[in-house]
């Protein structure tokens, strides 16, 4: 079993402090949905975990399997067995999925013998239709699209911890029911790193009917001011953020 600790991140970003002491761990198998109003700190908390520039950390660690992530380059991070699955996927002109999963194999030391079979079989689980499989990656690609692009990714690559940075964004009911349901079955089934631990950030309590949560955390003001099972997530669907927004931290 693998586990994810975040603890007393503060960070800023252009010069302004968005995270006041976050505190959170989550195991594998585990699904934790982090929801808040927006600038609350939810993307930056993404953005610290995984390493993006731009953003700077003044305490805390990031500790995967107690080896601190913060020192290491977004790339470390995800051989590591970090992954994100972003509100707005790249296109990536002239590069098809496929070309992209080899070279992400080849820099883990896996063999890429029958990939493309692989990648098919993923695609036609989640819907995503394989004649975009050999289209450049996201390229003139629906919302839906990429986020089953995305959700095809995630499955194949198999890391420890997924960062998902509001999936839901910009899908129907369709594409939302099928990238979530495909989250949460790797949450529970074994894979080649465990089962998936998950950390999803959402403004919407219509991801977390497909994907399930074991933990819901409100986060305001860059704190983590409620924590709680997934009724959180229907008080806060009949309360609104009000009812958060002097709470102290926990």
């Amino acid at each position: 079993m693998s586990t994810l600790e975040i603890k007393g991140i503060v960070a800023s970003v252009a010069g302004k402090q968005i995270l006041n002491g976050i505190d959170l761990t989550v195991r594998s198998g585990e699904v934790h949905a982090v929801m808040g109003p927006n600038g609350a700190g939810k993307s930056t908390l993404s953005a610290v975990i995984m390493g993006k520039p731009g953003y700077e950390v003044h305490s805390g660690q990031v500790l995967l399997d107690g080896v601190d992530l913060l020192g290491l380059p977004a790339w470390k991070r995800a051989q590591a067995g970090m992954h994100l699955v972003t509100q707005y996927p790249s296109e990536v002109p002239g590069v098809s999925l496929t070309d992209m999963l080899s070279a992400a194999y080849d820099a883990r030391g896996r063999a890429s013998d029958g990939l493309a079979a692989s990648v098919a079989a993923e695609a036609d689980r989640i819907n995503f239709p394989v004649a975009l499989l050999d289209r450049s990656l996201n390229v003139d690609f629906s919302g839906g699209e990429k986020k089953r692009n995305e959700t095809v990714q995630l499955a194949l690559l198999a890391p420890k911890f997924a960062i998902l940075d509001e999936l839901d964004s910009g899908l129907d009911l369709d594409a939302l029911r099928d990238c979530a349901r495909r989250v949460e079955d790797l949450s529970n089934t074994d894979g080649p790193n465990g089962r998936l631990g998950v950390l999803a950030i959402t403004h919407y309590n219509r991801l977390l009917e497909e994907l399930l949560p074991d933990r819901v955390h409100i986060l305001v003001k860059g704190r983590i001011v409620a924590s709680g099972g997934a009724e959180l997530a229907d008080q806060l669907e009949r309360d609104g953020y009000e009812a958060f927004t002097d709470a102290p931290a926990v």
